[in-house]
């Protein structure tokens, strides 16, 4: 499917993990460098050496570079992520380095983009900082130049960090917004990624030219299905001239991306969870300065506003559109920025760069699908399963409810934490309509599988969950 500075970053270099680079370019005059970090020539060999022994090894030495509790064991990555040590503690120093230089301290986001774009399969001015994937999911719906009667196509499982802007864009300009129902995997029927391609397809048949936008999630937070969203955007969008926004919350750090293969027009994803970076941080795609957007909206003269920018350009907006420098500005400044927190989002990309991205997501299928087997095998026919147990549709994210009554949110709930507190392992519960017409709720256990968990994880807290299990049941 990309000059150590006084007492900053002093400490960085404990274990030969990383060391320091002049990779962040000066903004403006006066301004001052952040000591930043980048990946030593040593470690990418070591991890290319690695690869030539056991799994085992590899894996066993990545999981050493995270501060994780010994007494518990962490499976909530879908929440939020552990920042690598090594970053952990460049990115305290950094916040040190601004606390004794506060005036002029600043670095170019700009730059630290270009130094991840190609990670993501992206061209330098296409990839934006964000603050999370709502940041960019906002920076995009608000942004676009909605009429009354334009149809935006999405699904009733999205987050509400992109439900809540299309409900307000519904509201302030007339906007129909059509929730399509997901097919869910329950173990009693089959989901395919067809399945998934055919409801977007019909919909689009079936509403014709007033279908301005797709916008979905490429996993699902709910149940942890992972949408076919490439063949969405080819299959479906591109063909019919609808630009493709894409929630990818959980796929940075998670899945081995590239933007320009799935060829979607915007994507918006997080940096706090999967890719393991600091709160407040995520990436946005853009495709292209928005080029294809302008074209398949073609009667609008400006398709898309910054809307989320402070950037103190002058008014032609045209100029932007045409300069990919210029247009980069517009949607990545917000003024004063958290330069350590970004600066360690693109620290952190660069780990998963050395590890190499295709053998993380191999790795977090491999333990999801374990997951997915152990809990088969440990729990009756009571247990119901939403996430396909097929690979193509699979991602780090397991969901299961192993009692009878699946709408019972207060037992879950009980279960997860009798988990954390009785035997250390910490998942969360999820709720949604299994159909749109239901009364209730359906609820779930959801388990997150990632680069530094193992098999014994994976197995203990099955082995737990069981123990739990039989207790309440």
């Amino acid at each position: 499917m990309e000059s150590k500075n006084n007492k900053a970053g002093a400490g960085v270099n404990r274990r030969g993990f990383l060391k320091l680079s002049t990779g962040a370019a000066l903004v403006g005059a006066g301004s001052s460098i952040l000591p930043g970090v980048a990946l030593a020539d040593d470690y990418r060999e070591d991890v290319s050496a690695l690869r030539h022994h056991s799994d085992h090894k590899l894996w066993r030495k990545v999981r050493k570079e995270f501060v994780l509790s010994k007494r518990e064991t962490y499976m909530n990555v879908g929440t939020t992520g552990s920042i690598p040590e090594r970053v952990l503690e460049n990115y305290e120093d950094n916040n040190e380095y601004i606390s004794k230089h506060p005036w002029g301290t600043q670095i170019s986001t700009q730059a630290l983009a270009a130094r991840v774009a190609a990670s993501f399969g992206a061209d330098n001015h296409e990839l934006i900082l964000s603050r999370n994937t709502t940041d960019g999911m906002c920076s995009i719906i608000h942004g676009l130049n909605f009429e009354p009667g334009d149809v935006i196509l999405t699904t009733n499982q999205e987050h509400v960090g992109g439900a809540m802007p299309m409900k307000i864009v519904a509201q302030r300009y007339g906007v129909e917004v059509v929730e399509l129902e997901l097919p869910t995997y329950t173990g009693f029927e089959t989901v395919t990624a067809d399945d998934y391609v055919k409801l977007f397809a019909d919909a689009v048949a079936y509403y014709g030219s007033s279908v301005r936008l797709l916008c979905f999630s490429h996993v699902s937070y709910k149940t942890g299905v992972t949408l076919p969203a490439k063949r969405i955007c080819k299959e479906v969008a591109i063909p019919n001239r609808i630009p493709t926004l894409i929630d990818g919350a959980h796929t940075p750090g998670m899945f081995n991306l590239n933007f320009h293969d799935m060829d979607c027009d915007f994507y918006a994803g997080s940096g706090h969870k999967w890719q393991c970076g600091p709160g407040s941080t995520g990436i946005l795609y853009v495709r292209d300065c928005a080029k294809r957007l302008r074209e398949f909206w073609s009667d609008r003269p400006q398709p898309l506003f910054f809307v989320n920018s402070s950037y103190p350009a002058g008014t032609d907006v045209e100029d932007a559109y045409n300069d990919p420098v210029a247009f980069h500005n517009r949607m990545q400044y917000v003024g004063q920025d958290n330069y350590p927190a970004k600066l360690a989002l693109v620290e952190c990309c660069e780990m998963w760069d050395a590890i190499g991205r295709d053998r993380i997501e191999q790795r977090i299928l491999d333990l999801s699908a374990l997951c997915k087997q152990e809990l088969q095998s440990a729990f009756d026919s009571d247990a119901t399963y939403y996430a396909p147990d097929v690979r193509e549709l699979s991602s780090g994210l397991t969901t299961i409810n192993p009692f009878w009554d699946k709408t019972d949110g207060v037992m879950l709930t009980e279960f997860r934490d009798r988990l954390r507190e009785e035997h250390g392992y910490i998942i969360r519960t999820t709720n949604f309509k299994l159909h749109p017409e239901d009364a209730v709720d359906t609820y779930a256990l959801r388990i997150s599988t990632h680069l530094f968990h193992d098999e014994a994880d994976v197995i203990g807290l099955v082995k737990a969950m069981k123990r739990v299990y039989r207790q309440m049941a």
